[in-house]
C-alpha cells in the first residue's frame, strides 16, 4: 500500500471496523469477492495500536489484512474467499493470493512457476498468476503459451496491461485461448476434487514433483515442471518452442493430449495442440463433464471418467467431489475386455458414469 495513499493499523479493532463497513456498502451492492491488493507497505518505522513497531508489524500487516476481508466476506457471502497478492504465514487461512505483476517475458513465466511452487511448499493450497503477465502487453506468442499454464492452475485470471481480452489480439489467438479455457472447463470435476483433497491434506494444488516422489531424486532437481494435483504432470513452453524436455518419476505417464505412453526419465515430447505438455499418471482415473458457459450451468449428474491406462494396467482410480457432498469419493475402475468398468459407484443416484480408455 503506497506511503502517499494510507496505511490502515490493522492491528487496532477500531480500524478493522471501520474498514470491515466500508466493503459492506459494495457488498451490498452486488460485489461477489475483494481483491486485497498491496499491503507490502506497512512502515518499519510506524508506531501501531498493538504497541509494537514496524519491524514486528510489518510481516505481520499482510496477515491482518487478508484476515479483515476474507471474514467480512465469510460473514456477508457465506465464502472466504479473496484475491490477495501479499501474505504471511497464516495466510493460508484466508485463500486465495497470486503472484504479483510479473513481467511479460519468458524468463518472468518461469520465474512465476517457481514462485508458485515455493508459495505450495509454504503450506498454501491455492494461488494463481496473471496469465500473459501483467507490466506490459503481452507478445501474442508469450500470451499463447503462458495461457493453458494459467488454466492447469488452482484459479485464473488473465489481468494485466492491455489488450488482455483475446479477442482484442486474433481470430487465431481466439481459438487457441478458447481450446485452453475449454479442456479447463471440462476438468473441472478434477480440478474440484483435487481442491477438495488439498485443502483437506494441507497440500498445494501446483506441488512440486518431490512432494508425490519423495524418493525420486530427479523429482528434487526440477523447478520448471509441476504437478497439478495429484495425477496430472505439467511442463508449460518457457521458450518459442512447440517441444521441451521434460523429467517424469517413477512409473508410466500418459500424454493428455495425444496419449503417448512414457516411461520414466527424461523425454523431449512435443505439445499438442494446446501448447503445453501435460501427462497423467498411469492408471488414474480423471473425471470429466460436459462443456458449459459457466459453472453453474454443469452437469454434475453426469460425469465421464475417463482412464488413463497403458495396455498392462487393469485397474485405475480418480477421487469425484460434487459440489452438494461433504466430501471427495474414491472411484475405481477395472479392466474388463477391451474396456473398464467401474467397480462400485459411491456416488449411486447423485451421478452417473461414462466411461471412456484415454489410448
Amino acid at each position: 500500500m503506497p506511503y502517499e495513499d494510507a496505511v490502515l493499523d490493522f492491528s487496532n479493532p477500531e480500524t478493522v471496523d471501520w474498514y470491515q463497513g466500508k466493503l459492506k456498502h459494495l457488498f451490498d451492492q452486488g460485489v461477489g469477492v475483494f481483491k486485497v491488493d498491496f499491503g507490502e507497505a506497512a512502515p518499519a518505522t510506524g508506531l501501531y495500536h498493538s504497541g509494537r513497531t514496524g519491524f514486528y508489524e510489518h510481516n505481520l500487516y499482510p496477515l491482518r489484512y487478508n484476515k479483515a476481508v476474507a471474514e467480512l466476506t465469510k460473514k456477508e457471502k457465506g465464502y472466504s474467499l479473496i484475491w490477495a497478492r501479499s501474505t504471511w504465514a497464516g495466510s493460508q487461512r484466508y485463500p486465495l493470493h497470486w503472484g504479483g505483476d510479473a513481467a511479460t517475458t519468458n524468463t518472468a513465466m518461469s520465474a512465476t512457476l517457481r514462485g508458485g511452487l515455493s508459495l505450495g511448499l509454504s503450506g498454501f493450497s491455492f494461488w494463481s498468476h496473471d496469465v500473459g503477465g501483467f507490466v506490459t502487453a503481452a507478445p501474442e506468442d508469450l500470451y499463447r503459451r503462458w495461457t493453458p499454464f494459467g488454466m492447469l492452475s488452482s484459479h485464473v485470471r488473465s489481468h494485466g496491461e492491455p489488450p488482455t481480452e483475446p479477442w482484442l489480439y486474433n481470430e487465431s489467438f481466439l481459438k487457441a485461448f478458447r481450446k485452453a479455457d475449454n479442456m479447463r472447463y471440462e476438468l473441472m470435476p478434477y480440478i474440484y476434487a483435487q481442491a477438495k483433497e488439498s485443502a483437506e491434506q494441507g497440500l498445494p494444488m501446483m506441488r512440486a514433483l518431490f512432494v508425490e516422489f519423495p524418493n525420486d531424486p530427479g523429482s528434487w532437481l526440477i523447478d520448471d515442471q509441476y504437478l497439478f494435483g495429484s495425477d496430472m504432470l505439467v511442463a508449460p513452453l518457457f521458450e518459442e518452442t512447440t517441444e521441451r524436455k521434460v523429467y517424469l518419476p517413477a512409473g508410466k505417464w500418459i500424454d493428455y493430449q495425444s496419449g503417448k505412453v512414457y516411461e520414466n526419465g527424461w523425454h523431449t515430447i512435443k505439445a499438442g495442440e494446446i501448447p503445453i505438455i501435460a501427462l497423467v499418471k498411469d492408471g488414474s482415473v480423471i473425471p470429466h463433464i460436459k462443456l458449459a458457459q459457466s459453472t453453474q450451468d454443469m452437469d454434475w449428474k453426469n460425469i465421464q471418467l475417463k482412464v488413463f491406462a497403458s495396455d498392462n494396467t487393469t485397474a485405475a482410480s480418480g477421487k469425484v467431489f460434487l459440489p452438494i457432498a461433504t466430501r471427495a469419493e474414491s472411484i475405481k475402475v477395472s479392466k474388463k475386455g477391451k474396456s473398464f468398468e467401474v467397480l462400485e459407484n459411491p456416488l449411486k443416484g447423485q451421478t452417473t458414469f461414462k466411461i471412456k480408455w484415454k489410448k
